[in-house]
């Protein structure tokens, strides 16, 4: 079992037929009402991706399987299958581990730390002896560092 994106519907017609909202305006950007927070002319689409972003409750997506999931609270495979894009290859669906950590997630997270660890090893190299409160917060740092390593190891 499979995902196939090109058996997504038409942005256009997924949001006129599935999920119920008028599209105004023309252009590559219209707008909409907002189920997410019940705003009647927040939510813009992209037509050409069915990317959404609502500009007043901050809920966004990159495509029609984006919104759907988020509109009905749907899995992932849930969506597709509604969708009608989950095709049924004989093959056995396989899960890989989600990561905990968006990338940048990862990247603030290794920023914060990294600074920590820097500033610890600065006061160390001026002759600074770590208090006992420094040196289990830079534990705790390394410690992160490599949490973001293994979540982001394949």
């Amino acid at each position: 079992m499979s995902f196939r994106r090109e058996l997504l519907p038409s942005p256009i017609d997924f949001y006129r037929d599935t999920a119920g909202l008028e599209l105004k305006g023309k252009g590559d950007w219209r707008t909409t009402r907002c189920v997410f927070h019940g705003g009647s002319d927040s939510m813009r689409i992209m037509v050409k991706s069915g990317g959404f972003c609502c500009m007043n409750c901050g809920e966004k997506g990159g495509d029609v399987l984006a919104y759907h999931m988020k509109a009905n609270d749907l899995e992932f495979i849930d969506a597709a299958k509604a969708l009608g894009a989950w095709f049924d290859d004989g093959k056995p669906a396989t899960r890989s581990k989600p990561s905990p950590l968006s990338p940048r997630q990862a990247l603030q997270l290794l920023g914060t730390e990294i600074h920590l660890a820097a500033i610890v090893v600065t006061d160390t190299a001026k002759g600074k002896t770590p208090s006992a409160k420094d040196a289990a917060r830079l534990r705790v740092c390394a410690q992160r560092v490599n949490f973001v390593r293994e979540a982001l190891t394949c």
